[in-house]
């Protein structure tokens, strides 16, 4: 098994691109189960009593009363209504996690400490692993056992596991389950070893990517442009709440909505 890595010039740099097979890996997602490690994504946590209002308050999703467990998406946008930051968001124990794309780590960190003002809440950097499974097989005694957990979390949900927590995202159809890893680095090795134990096959990102696509999920950089506004990659609903509060470029995103269609 040769690891291909990705591109240093692409988005998924520091990433495996595949392993030699990137059909047979795609098709391991698709029917069996699949591991693809994504560690090199971003992670952030926020901390504080006023996190969840704070972030509300400059993001376009409804999040000040996300519940514990609950996954979302998010974006941060200029004065124009145009994308800026994409990330997932999940809710647990207290923290807000935010993981994003890994050439926005820094940027988004530095607009979040730079927003904080008054409020009581700490922007960090987390020195966390990011680990997709895919799969109609992850239902899987075994597969659970790896994981540490009794049950597969509903949709959008999380559940704590060992050092991180488990979610689970919006697979590409009914069949389809896709489970996100968030972990601490340096136990990462040692999960991947017990889920490759139970029956998971290594996958490179362009597993992912194909994944990924067949959902229809957009992703920041790639299906997007420093022009993109949420309306043209359908990130309203999922990322934007249409009846919430103000933020910036939210007068774009109204004005399109209500108005007029995107390009």
């Amino acid at each position: 098994m040769t690891a291909v890595p990705a591109p240093d010039s692409g988005p998924d740099a520091g990433a495996i691109w595949h392993y030699g097979d990137p059909l047979g890996e795609q098709r391991a997602a698709e029917t069996g189960a699949a591991l693809v490690d994504r560690s090199h994504r971003g992670v952030l946590t926020l901390t504080g009593a006023e996190r969840q209002t704070w972030l509300h308050s400059i993001s376009t999703q409804h999040v000040s009363e996300l519940p514990d467990g609950a996954t979302t998406q998010n974006l941060s946008l200029d004065g124009q209504g145009r994308v800026e930051d994409h990330w997932i968001q999940t809710e647990l124990d207290g923290v807000s996690y935010l993981d994003t794309e890994p050439w926005r780590r820094e940027p988004l960190l530095a607009y979040l400490q730079k927003m904080v003002f008054w409020s009581q809440v700490t922007p960090a950097a987390a020195d966390l692993a990011v680990l997709s499974l895919l799969g109609p097989q992850l239902g899987e005694p075994a597969v659970l056992d790896a994981l540490g957990v009794d049950a597969l979390p509903a949709e959008l949900m999380a559940a704590p596991v060992s050092g991180g927590f488990v979610r689970r995202m919006t697979g590409a159809n009914p069949s389809q389950i896709e489970l996100d890893v968030v972990v601490d680095r340096g136990k990462a090795a040692d999960l991947k070893q017990r889920l490759a134990a139970a029956g998971l096959r290594p996958a490179g990102v362009w597993a992912y990517e194909a994944h990924r696509v067949a959902a229809v999920r957009p992703r920041l950089g790639v299906d997007t442009d420093e022009r993109t506004i949420p309306h043209e990659v359908g990130w309203i609903g999922g990322a934007v709440h249409l009846d919430k509060g103000c933020y910036r470029g939210q007068e774009t995103v109204a004005r399109v909505h209500n108005l007029g269609k995107p390009p």
